[in-house]
Protein backbone atom coordinates (compact mmCIF):
# COMPACT_ATOMS: atom_id res chain seq x y z
CA UNK A 1 0.00 0.00 0.00
CA UNK A 2 1.52 3.33 -1.03
CA UNK A 3 1.77 6.13 1.45
CA UNK A 4 0.27 9.51 0.76
CA UNK A 5 3.14 11.94 0.22
CA UNK A 6 3.47 14.50 2.96
CA UNK A 7 4.10 18.09 1.90
CA UNK A 8 6.96 19.64 3.79
CA UNK A 9 5.92 22.48 6.00
CA UNK A 10 6.59 25.79 4.34
CA UNK A 11 7.43 24.37 0.91
CA UNK A 12 6.09 26.91 -1.55
CA UNK A 13 4.51 28.64 1.40
CA UNK A 14 5.78 32.09 0.50
CA UNK A 15 4.32 31.97 -3.01
CA UNK A 16 1.01 30.57 -1.78
CA UNK A 17 0.79 33.26 0.89
CA UNK A 18 1.47 36.02 -1.64
CA UNK A 19 -1.12 34.62 -4.03
CA UNK A 20 -3.70 34.38 -1.26
CA UNK A 21 -2.88 37.87 -0.03
CA UNK A 22 -3.24 39.33 -3.52
CA UNK A 23 -6.68 37.77 -3.93
CA UNK A 24 -7.89 38.70 -0.45
CA UNK A 25 -6.58 42.27 -0.59
CA UNK A 26 -8.35 42.82 -3.91
CA UNK A 27 -11.60 41.23 -2.75
CA UNK A 28 -11.96 42.60 0.78
CA UNK A 29 -9.23 45.20 1.24
CA UNK A 30 -5.93 45.19 3.10
CA UNK A 31 -7.25 46.40 6.46
CA UNK A 32 -10.09 43.88 6.53
CA UNK A 33 -7.74 40.98 5.73
CA UNK A 34 -6.01 39.43 8.71
CA UNK A 35 -2.85 37.37 8.72
CA UNK A 36 -5.06 34.47 9.86
CA UNK A 37 -7.19 34.93 6.73
CA UNK A 38 -4.09 34.73 4.55
CA UNK A 39 -2.75 31.66 6.36
CA UNK A 40 -6.09 29.86 5.95
CA UNK A 41 -6.47 30.78 2.28
CA UNK A 42 -2.87 29.88 1.33
CA UNK A 43 -2.99 27.38 3.09
CA UNK A 44 0.07 27.67 5.32
CA UNK A 45 0.58 27.49 9.04
CA UNK A 46 0.73 30.81 10.86
CA UNK A 47 4.26 29.89 11.87
CA UNK A 48 5.27 29.56 8.22
CA UNK A 49 3.49 32.77 7.27
CA UNK A 50 5.22 34.77 10.00
CA UNK A 51 8.56 33.17 9.15
CA UNK A 52 8.30 34.68 5.67
CA UNK A 53 6.48 37.88 6.66
CA UNK A 54 7.09 38.91 10.28
CA UNK A 55 4.50 41.69 10.00
CA UNK A 56 1.46 42.39 7.86
CA UNK A 57 3.26 45.44 6.47
CA UNK A 58 6.02 43.16 5.16
CA UNK A 59 3.37 41.00 3.50
CA UNK A 60 1.69 44.00 1.87
CA UNK A 61 5.03 45.34 0.61
CA UNK A 62 5.98 41.95 -0.81
CA UNK A 63 2.60 41.55 -2.49
CA UNK A 64 2.84 44.99 -4.14
CA UNK A 65 6.44 44.35 -5.16
CA UNK A 66 5.33 41.07 -6.69
CA UNK A 67 2.75 42.94 -8.75
CA UNK A 68 5.42 45.36 -9.95
CA UNK A 69 7.57 42.47 -11.16
CA UNK A 70 4.74 40.36 -12.58
CA UNK A 71 5.12 41.66 -16.13
CA UNK A 72 1.40 42.46 -16.29
CA UNK A 73 1.18 45.98 -14.91
CA UNK A 74 0.36 49.20 -16.70
CA UNK A 75 4.00 50.16 -16.28
CA UNK A 76 4.97 47.11 -18.34
CA UNK A 77 2.52 48.15 -21.06
CA UNK A 78 3.97 51.67 -21.12
CA UNK A 79 7.44 50.14 -21.61
CA UNK A 80 6.46 47.88 -24.54
CA UNK A 81 8.76 48.68 -27.44
CA UNK A 82 6.56 46.66 -29.84
CA UNK A 83 3.68 49.15 -29.50
CA UNK A 84 3.63 52.69 -30.90
CA UNK A 85 3.81 55.41 -28.21
CA UNK A 86 0.22 56.55 -28.85
CA UNK A 87 -1.13 53.02 -28.34
CA UNK A 88 0.80 52.71 -25.09
CA UNK A 89 -0.62 56.00 -23.88
CA UNK A 90 -4.19 55.01 -24.70
CA UNK A 91 -3.67 51.73 -22.83
CA UNK A 92 -3.85 53.91 -19.71
CA UNK A 93 -7.62 53.77 -20.12
CA UNK A 94 -8.13 50.02 -20.37
CA UNK A 95 -9.61 48.71 -17.11
CA UNK A 96 -9.26 44.93 -17.14
CA UNK A 97 -11.67 42.99 -14.92
CA UNK A 98 -10.35 40.25 -12.68
CA UNK A 99 -10.83 36.59 -13.55
CA UNK A 100 -13.97 36.61 -11.38
CA UNK A 101 -15.41 39.44 -13.53
CA UNK A 102 -15.19 42.08 -10.81
CA UNK A 103 -13.45 45.42 -11.29
CA UNK A 104 -11.06 46.07 -8.42
CA UNK A 105 -9.29 49.26 -9.44
CA UNK A 106 -5.63 50.09 -8.96
CA UNK A 107 -4.02 48.10 -6.13
CA UNK A 108 -1.51 50.89 -5.53
CA UNK A 109 -4.20 53.53 -5.10
CA UNK A 110 -6.05 51.17 -2.76
CA UNK A 111 -2.89 50.46 -0.76
CA UNK A 112 -2.14 54.18 -0.40
CA UNK A 113 -5.73 54.86 0.67
CA UNK A 114 -5.47 52.19 3.37
CA UNK A 115 -2.06 53.50 4.47
CA UNK A 116 -2.69 57.27 4.29
CA UNK A 117 0.44 58.42 6.14
CA UNK A 118 2.86 59.63 3.41
CA UNK A 119 5.76 58.36 5.54
CA UNK A 120 4.32 54.84 5.65
CA UNK A 121 6.39 52.36 3.62
CA UNK A 122 3.31 51.01 1.81
CA UNK A 123 2.19 54.53 0.90
CA UNK A 124 5.73 55.37 -0.24
CA UNK A 125 5.85 52.33 -2.54
CA UNK A 126 2.50 53.29 -4.08
CA UNK A 127 3.77 56.85 -4.60
CA UNK A 128 6.93 55.54 -6.30
CA UNK A 129 4.79 53.49 -8.69
CA UNK A 130 2.66 56.52 -9.56
CA UNK A 131 5.73 58.70 -10.11
CA UNK A 132 7.25 56.03 -12.37
CA UNK A 133 3.99 55.97 -14.34
CA UNK A 134 4.24 59.75 -14.78
CA UNK A 135 7.87 59.48 -15.91
CA UNK A 136 7.02 56.85 -18.52
CA UNK A 137 4.05 58.83 -19.87
CA UNK A 138 6.16 62.00 -20.03
CA UNK A 139 8.85 60.12 -21.97
CA UNK A 140 6.30 58.79 -24.48
CA UNK A 141 4.87 62.26 -25.04
CA UNK A 142 8.37 63.63 -25.49
CA UNK A 143 9.00 60.88 -28.04
CA UNK A 144 5.89 62.03 -29.92
CA UNK A 145 7.32 65.57 -29.99
CA UNK A 146 4.73 67.19 -27.72
CA UNK A 147 5.65 70.61 -26.31
CA UNK A 148 5.58 70.68 -22.50
CA UNK A 149 5.10 66.91 -22.16
CA UNK A 150 5.20 67.13 -18.36
CA UNK A 151 1.95 69.10 -18.21
CA UNK A 152 0.06 66.79 -20.57
CA UNK A 153 1.47 63.74 -18.78
CA UNK A 154 0.00 64.98 -15.49
CA UNK A 155 -3.38 65.37 -17.18
CA UNK A 156 -3.29 61.89 -18.71
CA UNK A 157 -2.25 60.06 -15.54
CA UNK A 158 -4.90 61.96 -13.58
CA UNK A 159 -7.53 60.89 -16.12
CA UNK A 160 -6.25 57.31 -15.94
CA UNK A 161 -6.31 57.06 -12.15
CA UNK A 162 -9.73 58.69 -12.03
CA UNK A 163 -11.12 56.30 -14.65
CA UNK A 164 -9.79 53.24 -12.82
CA UNK A 165 -11.24 54.43 -9.52
CA UNK A 166 -14.67 55.18 -10.98
CA UNK A 167 -14.69 51.88 -12.87
CA UNK A 168 -14.11 50.10 -9.55
CA UNK A 169 -16.82 52.06 -7.71
CA UNK A 170 -19.33 51.50 -10.51
CA UNK A 171 -18.09 47.94 -11.24
CA UNK A 172 -18.00 48.87 -14.92
CA UNK A 173 -14.87 47.71 -16.76
CA UNK A 174 -15.75 49.71 -19.88
CA UNK A 175 -15.81 52.98 -17.93
CA UNK A 176 -12.32 53.87 -19.14
CA UNK A 177 -13.79 54.76 -22.53
CA UNK A 178 -14.90 58.15 -21.16
CA UNK A 179 -11.40 59.10 -20.03
CA UNK A 180 -9.95 57.69 -23.26
CA UNK A 181 -12.19 60.00 -25.31
CA UNK A 182 -10.93 62.99 -23.32
CA UNK A 183 -7.33 61.78 -23.63
CA UNK A 184 -7.65 61.44 -27.42
CA UNK A 185 -8.82 65.07 -27.66
CA UNK A 186 -5.89 66.22 -25.52
CA UNK A 187 -3.43 64.20 -27.57
CA UNK A 188 -4.78 65.35 -30.92
CA UNK A 189 -4.71 68.96 -29.79
CA UNK A 190 -1.13 68.61 -28.52
CA UNK A 191 0.04 66.85 -31.66
CA UNK A 192 -1.67 69.22 -34.10
CA UNK A 193 -1.06 72.59 -32.46
CA UNK A 194 1.55 72.08 -29.79
CA UNK A 195 4.02 69.66 -31.30
CA UNK A 196 7.60 70.87 -31.70
CA UNK A 197 8.22 72.09 -35.17
CA UNK A 198 4.50 72.16 -36.06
Amino acid sequence: MSETPVRRAGRGGRERALSAASSLFARQGITATTMEDVAAAAPVSKRTLYAHFPTKEELVLAQLDGLLHSGYTLLDTLRRADLPPRDRLLALFVVPPRSDGAVRGCPFIQAAAEHPDPADRVHALAREQKLEMLTLVTSLLDELGVDEPESLAEQLVTLSDGAVSRAMVLDEPAYGRHARAAAEVLLEHALSSGARGA
